[in-house]
């Protein structure tokens, strides 16, 4: 699984050099993914900050006394997992990462 999660991270980085290859400043846009690996990225960022926005603010009406309990607990439970989901992403592209830079030349 690990190795499939490499070569996964090794073809998305390969198709991001690609895309900056090829000249295509305007989208960077992979035309058989549908997107490039940084508009993926991107997306995800968003995704993670909002989840955690939605959180902060549940947590802060719950302070005030204006929120139901069950809607901070599912708030701060999405942000926690999108935190999670976060931190394995940023690990596994570390380590593939890594991987790469122990490739012979």
């Amino acid at each position: 699984m690990a190795n499939t999660a490499i070569s996964n991270a090794l073809a998305a980085y390969a198709n991001a050099v690609k895309s900056l290859g090829a000249g295509d400043t305007a989208s960077g846009a992979d035309a058989g993914a549908g997107g490039s690996f940084g508009d993926l990225l991107k997306q995800a960022t968003k995704e993670s900050v909002k989840a955690g926005d939605t959180s902060e603010k549940q947590s802060l009406l719950a302070t005030a006394g204006k929120a139901n309990v069950t809607d901070v607990v599912e708030a701060v439970s999405s942000a926690e997992v999108t935190l999670q989901a976060v931190t394995a992403v940023r690990d596994r592209v570390v380590n593939a990462y890594q991987e790469i830079l122990r490739m012979p030349i």
